[in-house]
């Protein structure tokens, strides 16, 4: 599941305002005009007020049939005008502004970006009284910290961190009664365009936004809640057709169109004491905030750090010794998820489930019922409630064609306190997991052949989706290393696997149990994901309080101890598939502790489904695109399992550890992992995998195997051939000499199971034909000139794209490569009488002669 960026994900991070210590040396209530005095004027000891334009009687500007909402701030709101009544004990607190689409239109979407519910702003302000009648919203520098006020440095980085003022307000009245607040008049700049509550520049930029047109722009509506203002808002802007525009100024470049939108802004009020942090460990996979620049951590430079996201959980004061006891106990504030009142009645005891499937792992970390799920009041239970609240957690059903589901949380920017998370269910999710589920196990489970699955097959596979998504609101990231701990085989131990589960969390991409086959009569229990033994002890290390500590600082040694005691557990690693791609262990949608195992069991029953296809996806009154769609599933799943095995060439596992651990953090994967990993693809890939072809599919579908088997074998030969994978290769070469697998033999391993026919003299079909020019193309890529970088990229869609030294051993090794290749097809010729294969041959022969000898 995407984790909306960021996510992800999607969720939003920050650090310690280092403008606290301002706001608490301001009196909490500047002095007041007394009650029955004439209101316009001037506090005491302020400057002297402007009769024309100082505040007026509030009857003068909030009318009698304005509609009030009591909240953090009272709202006022007529004749198309809207006021904020600040409260003076508001002034100087904190509030956390997160701006998301609500509602996107189709043109803005793309390039990963554009959809309901993406995070577009955030940011940190206050709301300060300042001369002249006037109320300054500031924005509150979160980058830079020191909390140490008993030294200079604290008052150094105070005076290096003035907060700048982002607007101004006129104050318009004072309170009703007076003496409580001032009343300000927000209409114009929640109508208009700003950085705070909107798009922010880099934001615009990325989606090709210029101006605010203010004609087609207008304020839906403002909803004030005890914690929070809301506000919705449709926005359109001038949007380049042909390029990014600079805001402000008509577009540059192609055509000018209009992109509209509906905005949520959220205004959070974050607490007075932020909660007690607890700091990032790279053995356990938390979100995270920004990076922390800490002047007070290394007295002879500075450090960054950062905090996990996490909710505020804390036993009762009562109950606090039975916690430290031991024994399980109530939290003040247990977690609350609701589910949209307009989720299909159907799925919401499933999404209920999925969310109270986690109580098992708070226990472990001390607390009982501390995670709820709940179904929304209904209007006429409660009129106040509202899905718009940002002190509600909800699961928001979205009527879409987006095939996912995402869990993006607001948190609070100075300790990672997750302060509300809305997780997005999108309907068209079902179709996805109706994919997954009948290509992973309709050759072991019969309720998994049929195009519409069963109400509670379904329902369960939404439980599946919730529990993960719910995951990432707990702030858990992925751990897509999780499966690499179990023994292949026990994926096929019916009662093994039944007990514990084929992956120790249920925050790994590990779906379903391809591994199982149909004479292991393996239930359900042995084929779904769930709660797993890394799941509950994350929980137990994010969440579990020690009181007896006052910092997250001073955590840090008990922490480290609990872990590296724990970690010697190896059900209990986390493995960071998408920071990095070299370890070989973390790779999505792959299962067990030998990828070329798992995968010929997988593609055992891909055999076995195939073949069923028509039979599976057969409809009436339907025409065959289902059957189009499995044949492409089936396809791409096999896809996966040869990413999964090429992904151990040029393999660097990462173990993370701190000093008191024993063992190297970096190690190469073994020459033997490697070669079994090329002897699997020469075997199932690169020996034209005539599975695939199904004549009586392709008659119906009209799919053409050549391009099938083409793009498989290509995705082969790019997780190979690319600057990466060679790299990675030299590497290992020059740290460990003989005990490496080296660039020289994966070449020469690649290229002889390639052209076995250049040894035997035998005609080259169609099939491996394609194959030959696509692994000669890929080689002479290599030595064709230099881009201006002075490397040579090689790249493959979706990793980054590092090039190659020209100093290296690379080119080298690529043209030995080509001149073996071009002497074979010299020594087979002769042989040859199959036009094709003769044709074929010396095409080759002129491509690599242009490659070697360019004119």
């Amino acid at each position: 599941m995407v984790q909306s960026k960021r996510v992800v994900g999607l969720m939003l991070s920050g650090i310690f305002a280092v403008s606290l210590a301002f706001a608490q040396q301001r009196p909490n209530t500047p002095p007041q005009a007394p009650a029955g005095s004439d209101s316009t004027r001037r506090p005491a000891g302020g400057a002297a007020a402007r009769p024309n334009t100082g505040p007026k009687p509030f009857k003068e500007v909030i009318n009698e049939k304005a509609k009030v909402q009591k909240g953090m701030f009272t709202v006022y709101e007529h004749d198309g005008k809207f006021f904020f009544e600040i409260p003076y004990n508001m002034m100087g607190r904190e509030i956390l502004t997160v701006t998301r689409i609500s509602k996107s239109g189709a043109g803005l979407r793309g390039g990963g970006g554009g959809y309901a519910g993406d995070d577009i702003n955030e940011n940190v302000i206050t709301f300060e009284k300042g001369p002249n009648n006037k109320v300054f919203l500031k924005m509150v520098n979160v980058l830079e910290r020191s909390l140490d006020s008993s030294g200079g440095m604290y008052w150094n980085v105070q005076n290096s961190n003035l907060q700048p003022i982002a607007a101004s307000f006129d104050v318009k009245s004072y309170a009703k009664d007076s003496a409580t607040g001032v009343v300000i008049e927000v209409t114009e700049y929640i109508s208009g365009d700003n950085e705070i509550l909107f798009f922010d520049s880099r934001a615009k930029r990325s989606f090709s936004l210029g101006g605010l047109l203010p004609d087609r722009s207008y304020i839906e509506g403002v909803k004030a809640f005890s914690g929070n203002i809301e506000i919705r808002t449709v926005k359109t802007y001038g949007r380049s057709a042909g390029g990014p525009s600079i805001p402000g100024l008509p577009a540059a470049g192609g055509s000018t169109e209009p992109a509209t939108m509906e905005l949520n802004s959220s205004m959070v009020l974050l607490p007075k004491k932020p909660m007690q942090p607890r700091l990032f460990d790279d053995r356990v996979g938390y979100f995270t905030s920004q990076s922390i620049t800490d002047f007070d951590r290394n007295p002879q430079g500075i450090e960054t750090i950062r905090y996990i996201k996490r909710f505020h959980l804390e036993p009762k004061p009562e109950d606090m010794e039975k916690y430290k006891r031991g024994e399980l106990v109530e939290p003040v504030k247990p977690i609350i998820y609701y589910i949209d009142p307009t989720t299909p009645k159907k799925w919401i005891p499933y999404l209920i489930m999925g969310v109270n499937d986690w109580s098992v792992a708070f226990e472990a970390a001390g607390f009982k019922n501390a995670i709820i799920a709940k179904e929304a009041p209904t209007k006429e239970q409660d009129s106040t409630w509202s899905l718009e609240d940002a002190s509600h957690n909800a699961i928001v059903y979205k009527p879409s064609t987006i095939a996912n589901a995402s869990g993006p949380s607001i948190i609070d920017p100075r300790s990672g306190q997750i302060m509300e998370t809305h997780i997005n269910w999108y309907h068209n999710v079902m179709s996805l997991l109706r994919n997954w589920y009948m290509v992973q196990t309709a050759a072991v489970d019969p309720a998994s052949r049929k195009m519409v699955l069963d109400d509670e097959l379904m329902g369960q596979l939404i439980r599946f989706v919730s529990s993960h998504e719910v995951g990432h609101t707990l702030g858990l990231r992925h751990n897509f290393g999780s499966s690499s701990t179990v023994p292949v085989e026990k994926l096929r131990d019916k009662a093994w696997v039944e007990a514990n589960g084929h992956t120790p969390s249920i925050m790994d991409y590990a779906r379903f149990n391809y591994v199982a086959q149909p004479e292991d009569n393996i239930s359900q229990k042995g084929l779904f994901p769930r709660i797993g033994d890394y799941d509950k002890w994350a929980i137990e290390w994010g969440y579990r309080m020690f009181p007896e500590y006052n910092s997250g600082e001073a955590e840090i040694p008990v922490l480290n101890k609990w872990t590296v005691e724990k970690l010697k557990n190896q059900r209990l690693y986390w493995g960071d598939g998408e920071s990095s791609r070299d370890d070989p262990r973390n790779q999505t949608e792959d299962l067990g502790d030998n990828s070329m195992k798992a995968s010929t069991y997988g593609i055992k029953n891909l055999q076995r489904i195939i073949t069923k296809l028509p039979e599976y996806t057969k409809q009436e009154n339907e025409d065959y695109e289902g059957l189009r769609e499995m044949y492409s599933q089936v396809a791409g799943q096999f896809g996966r399992y040869i990413g999964h095995v090429s992904g151990n060439v040029g393999g660097i596992q990462r173990n993370p550890k701190r000093q008191e651990q024993p063992g190297a953090v970096y190690e190469y994967t073994t020459e033997a992992r490697q070669k079994e990993a090329m002897g699997w693809l020469q075997e199932n890939v690169f020996k034209t995998p005539t599975w695939i072809i199904q004549p009586n599919i392709n008659s119906l579908t009209g799919s053409d195997p050549a391009a099938t088997i083409g793009s498989l074998q290509a995705r082969a030969l790019g997780s190979l051939i690319n600057a990466s994978t060679i790299n990675k290769l030299l590497k290992a070469e020059a740290e460990t000499g003989a005990a490496a697998y080296t660039l020289t033999e994966m070449m020469t391993d690649l290229r002889k199971g390639i052209f076995s026919e250049l040894d035997t003299k035998k005609p080259v079909d169609m099939y491996r034909r394609q194959l030959q020019k696509s692994f000669t193309e890929r080689i002479i890529a290599l030595v064709a000139p230099p881009s201006a970088g002075g490397g040579v990229a090689i790249n493959i869609p979706g990793f980054s794209a590092p090039s190659v030294s020209n100093t290296s051993d690379a080119l080298s090794t690529a043209k030995a490569q080509l001149r073996i290749i071009q002497s074979g097809i010299v020594a087979a010729l002769p042989s040859i009488t199959d036009v094709p294969t003769k044709n074929h041959l010396v095409d080759l022969q002129d491509r690599i002669k242009q490659a070697l000898q360019p004119k």
